[in-house]
């Protein structure tokens, strides 16, 4: 991966006053990275801090500092012309408040929201703050999920599992030693969008129930949840579903492919996604991967690692 890329307030003039800090440090902002007005608190000296890398089309930044308040408007926009999707991530301890398309979400510590770079925004927080963004391209989110521009501005509870596997993920690409070929790093950014969009609800059972009504979107519904709450048990199939649903097999299986993800597909990756939060969870570091890899639902532990490494781009030990 390449090495990160940091613009912080430390390295301006020293002999600069606060006030003359924060205009200069505004303007190179402006001109290098996008067009935001930004505002400060007034008894507390200038502070701010901003890294970001690449990963494939994805760009992963942290920014930290005074910056009490943020406003893009429609002359921003106008400037830099540029789009793309925000996931706003608050690693602080105090909430922010923001607003878009008349919309108002507050989030708490750990909680996120996501705003697009294409329409007026405003977030405000205390006199410090934290947060992660990260910054998808529109054509990749908007094609990769049709329904997204009616999740903006929406709070995702700290609590969402998509939301704490994706800063998980996070974590684990901007470990020690990680590096990158153009494919793993495409195959990353395919993850972190996979993840933003079970995040925001724009994949997910809430978006494939759509499509579907009456007694189908019932028992689509049904077969989810049979397979959300059972897919540990490495028995499971789709003849055990349809015989809990009274069903035919088949006529699982057809809904399912109807979603655009098989029967088996669904397994693996709840399993896979079950086994990560596992492996980067602290309380489970007395527990072997083989231990880990059963408890999921996997039977065969190479067939677990070769499907690790395949869905995440590095070992099951390596989450650890």
């Amino acid at each position: 991966m390449p090495d990160k890329v940091v613009f912080s307030s430390d390295s301006l003039p020293p002999h600069l006053n606060e006030q003359a800090k924060f205009s200069l440090w505004q303007d190179i902002h402006m001109a290098e990275i996008w067009s935001v007005d930004y505002s400060i608190a007034d008894d507390i000296p200038f502070n701010a801090e901003i890294e970001a890398r690449a990963v494939g089309e994805v760009n992963l930044g942290r920014m930290a500092g005074t910056i009490k308040h943020a406003s893009r408007k429609t002359q921003h926009i106008n400037e830099d012309n540029r789009d793309g999707y925000l996931l706003l991530i608050n690693n602080g301890a105090s909430a922010m408040v923001g607003s878009q398309i008349g919309r108002t979400y507050a989030i708490g510590s750990g909680e996120a929201a996501l705003v697009s770079a294409s329409e007026a925004f405003e977030m405000t927080g205390d006199e410090k703050n934290v947060w992660g963004n990260i910054v998808i391209p529109q054509k990749v989110l908007a094609g990769a999920f049709a329904n997204i521009d009616d999740l903006l501005a929406m709070r995702i509870g700290a609590d969402n599992e998509a939301l704490r596997l994706l800063r998980s993920y996070w974590t684990m690409l901007e470990g020690d030693g990680l590096t990158f070929t153009p494919d793993l790093g495409a195959h990353a950014a395919s993850t972190i969008v996979d993840l933003v969009g079970l995040a925001t609800g724009a994949k997910g059972e809430a978006a494939e129930l759509a499509g579907f009504t009456g007694l189908r979107a019932a028992r689509l519904a049904a077969i989810l949840d049979k397979m959300r709450t059972g897919f540990t048990d490495p028995r499971i199939s789709a003849q055990t579903v349809a015989n809990d649903l009274r069903l035919s097999q088949r006529y699982v299986h057809d809904l399912l492919q109807e979603t655009g993800v098989g029967f088996s597909e669904r397994i693996l990756e709840l399993r896979l996604l079950r086994s990560r939060q596992m492996l980067s969870d602290r309380r489970n570091d007395g527990l072997r991967v083989g231990e880990i890899a059963l408890l999921c639902g996997f039977g065969d532990v190479s067939y677990f690692n070769r499907s690790f490494r395949r869905r995440f781009g590095g070992t099951p030990g390596s989450m650890r």
